[in-house]
């Protein structure tokens, strides 16, 4: 009739007091074997037992476990949850209340886990963030402080320093700058300027635009065969020029020698277009590229910052395409090269 691990408190008050009423009808029987008597006690202690053992179950135990799941949500109980606690939390058996402990624990630990994970990200950050100020600041520093010795006296030294000191200015504004535009970009501060455009068309702007680095090291730059038909897309020109700039840039500062870089574009389907850019150069060892995309994270940080940047660019990359409510990722191989993809809306 019921089943023994999912007693809810009736059947199991149910149960204690017909087992008592039972034994205590048959002991008045053989003690007075009049039937009506026994009926009258069965009925009786049935009846006193039921209500007695209901009631310390819901007073005692019940009372405990509501506490237990007002101390899981942690809030004021409102109107609902009352009613909650009063009809529909007594229908529960023990073993529901497990599952429900259970779970709730199970996510606590999602929690503290996910808090351990960010507070050690956090402290990466501020280190990162400390660092990439206090390269330019000391350079800078170091430079003043030497011409106030004397140096800006000597004209072979001083223009030197001078240029060495703009330039680290101009690395910390920009730093300043990338910071400035990812937070806005985390608080959705910043808006899109969406239009039509044609995405080929754009990345061509952008390899041109780079062309005197790509040169340096004799970098081809082209669409990949087969993808040239034209694709319109629906996004904010400027903020996917930046993100062109920013992978094809990375591309061309870890590229090989003589290597190439492709750009490949795909309709998904009638309304989402897959665009690619690919790379002979370096790649990204697998321990790193679930990371890459984190604010200063660098793969090799010394060849990083000699290489120069803020380390932001494929946060900010990133940011960008969330704010268009799209995806990016990343494939790669040591040795070989790596491949980032990104979606963004065709137009309509």
């Amino acid at each position: 009739m019921f089943a023994k691990k999912n007693l809810s408190p009736q059947q199991l008050a149910f149960l204690i007091s017909l087992v008592l009423a039972t034994f205590i009808s048959i002991g008045a029987y053989f003690l007075k074997p009049i039937w009506w008597i026994s009926l009258i006690s069965f009925f009786t202690t049935m009846l006193g037992s039921f209500l007695l053992i209901y009631y310390s179950i819901q007073r005692f135990i019940y009372r405990q476990i509501k506490l237990i799941y007002k101390l899981i949500s942690q809030t004021k109980a409102s109107k609902r949850e009352e009613f909650y606690f009063k009809n529909i939390l007594p229908q529960k058996n023990i073993d529901d209340v497990r599952l429900d402990v259970e779970a709730w624990a199970t996510q606590q630990k999602k929690e503290i886990e996910t808090l351990q994970q960010n507070e050690i990200f956090r402290k990466e950050f501020l280190q990162n963030l400390s660092h990439e100020f206090k390269t330019p600041i000391f350079s800078i520093q170091g430079y003043v402080d030497t011409l106030l010795n004397g140096a800006i006296h000597n004209n072979e030294v001083n223009t030197r320093f001078l240029q060495s000191t703009s330039r680290n200015i101009d690395r910390l504004v920009s730093l300043i700058d990338d910071l400035d535009e990812i937070s806005k970009l985390e608080s959705g501060e910043l808006k899109l300027n969406l239009e039509n455009f044609i995405i080929q068309d754009l990345v061509k702007e952008v390899f041109e635009a780079l062309s005197f680095k790509s040169s340096e090291k004799e970098i081809s730059c082209s669409i990949k065969k087969g993808c040239e038909i034209q694709i319109l897309v629906y996004a904010d020109k400027e903020k996917i020029r930046q993100v062109f700039t920013n992978l094809i840039d990375n591309s061309i500062k870890y590229g090989k020698n003589k290597g190439i870089i492709e750009a490949s574009f795909y309709k998904v389907d009638g309304e989402t277009a897959l665009i690619e850019i690919s790379d002979s150069g370096a790649g990204i060892a697998e321990e790193h590229r679930s990371r890459i995309f984190e604010r200063f994270y660098r793969t090799d940080s010394a060849r990083s910052r000699k290489e120069g940047g803020s380390g932001l660019g494929l946060a900010i990359t990133k940011h960008i395409i969330e704010a268009h409510k799209q995806t990016i990722h990343v494939r790669s191989t040591l040795d070989i090269g790596s491949t980032f993809g990104f979606s963004l809306p065709i137009a309509k």
